[in-house]
């Protein structure tokens, strides 16, 4: 605040040099004029040397002006997927090129078969074998059932052969769930997409050891639609939830260094907290992204459109300056001279500047040449202006 007040009052000092040195000039050219001709000091010839200062001028319209917030964003992903592999295995090959656009369930890694597919056929070797053995351990039980209520064995004989029929049914049932463990184990050799998005870089390449659940092999985002989050300022956010609650608001995303129209989403969270340190609350838009012109992680201008004022009047931001009481602008009158004109300043929007009160619409304002006016001074306005 210290520093604006001595860059408006150096300002304001350097105007009143110029208006000095201009008023000087133009008091000793008088004088030299009046001493080397006979004709009276407002005679003709000196009323065509009168000094106007050049200007551009423009007019203060009536505009239809949106109320919009201004804030940086970030683009992230709608979602994000870190490619893992459940099992232990050599990497054999990869199904597509790094960068590539893939759908959900695409194949993309393959992972040596052979141990897992050895370790299935050992699981149905030794489920025919036990399978085997509960045959006969059952054909057995059925015998010295007979025997034994025919008084020829014991009963503790009997419970004994029937105890390892029973054995080996639960012998059968966990060969099969081995089998079937084995199986999964299997499945998971091929890799497929969980999700539709873009892929990342190789981070595993083919001929490497995937680890359990620790080694990524890709990264992929999803990027149709997209996300934009941004913080907004504190005391913009009972604005905010007020034309939310009527509607979805729009949110523009302008790329920097790019012409064509901004990406436009719908805003659709408000954080639940507002953060003390930094004084802003957290917000997101989506956004369809269909060209794909959004790129997770990627700077943006976001412009919050709240809602748009009817009949305001608005000049270009450059014709208004900053003075010690306050705004103003200069106002070319009728018979070309400058009026200083205390103004109350809106917000800027597009390069124009809403005024709230001290100009009528249809008034001319400078533009540019505001340093060589004085109230009261004469102007000569530029052609094309």
């Amino acid at each position: 605040m210290q520093g604006s007040m001595l860059i408006t009052v150096g300002i304001w000092k350097s105007r009143r040099v110029v208006w000095g040195l201009w008023a000087a000039a133009l008091f000793v050219g008088t004088l030299v004029l009046a001493g080397c001709s006979s004709k009276p000091a407002d005679s003709p010839s000196v009323q065509q040397m009168e000094f106007r200062v050049p200007v551009t001028v423009a007019k203060a319209l009536v505009k239809t002006v949106p109320v919009q917030v201004e804030v940086i964003g970030n683009v992230e992903a709608y979602s994000n997927v870190s490619v893992r592999t459940q099992i232990a295995g050599e990497v054999e090959r990869a199904y597509f090129t790094q960068g590539q656009d893939v759908k959900k369930g695409q194949l993309l890694f393959t992972l040596d078969r052979r141990p897992f597919e050895a370790a299935l056929h050992q699981y149905e070797a030794n489920l025919a074998r036990d399978r085997a053995q509960l045959a006969n351990a059952r054909a057995q039980a059925d015998r010295n059932n007979k025997l034994y209520q025919e008084g020829i064995i014991s009963k503790d004989q009997y419970e004994t052969i029937r105890t390892n029929a029973q054995a080996l049914e639960a012998t059968v049932r966990a060969d099969r769930a081995a089998i079937e463990t084995a199986k999964v184990n299997l499945s998971y050799c091929s890799v497929y997409s969980p999700l539709e998005g873009r892929t990342g870089s190789y981070q595993v390449y083919p001929g490497n050891i995937a680890k359990v659940n620790d080694s990524v092999l890709v990264v992929i985002n999803q990027i149709h639609p997209i996300y934009v989050t941004f913080a907004v300022p504190e005391q913009y956010l009972a604005q905010v939830k007020e034309f939310q609650a009527r509607r979805a608001l729009e949110v523009q995303a302008l790329i920097p260094q790019d012409t064509r129209p901004p990406a436009t989403g719908k805003l659709g969270f408000i954080d639940n907290t507002v953060d003390a340190t930094t004084g802003t609350i957290k917000m997101r838009a989506t956004f369809q992204n269909g060209d794909a012109r959004l790129w997770p992680g990627q700077f943006v201008n976001v412009v919050i459109r709240l809602t748009t004022r009817p009949h305001t009047t608005v000049v270009p931001s450059q014709a208004v300056e900053t003075g010690p009481t306050g705004k103003y602008v200069f106002v070319v009158k009728p018979d070309t001279t400058a009026e200083l004109r205390p103004v109350v300043a809106g917000e800027s929007v597009a390069g124009e500047t809403i005024i709230e009160k001290g100009l009528a619409p249809g008034e001319s304002v400078v533009t540019d040449g505001q340093l060589l006016l004085a109230p009261g001074s004469k102007v000569e306005i530029k052609k094309g202006a």
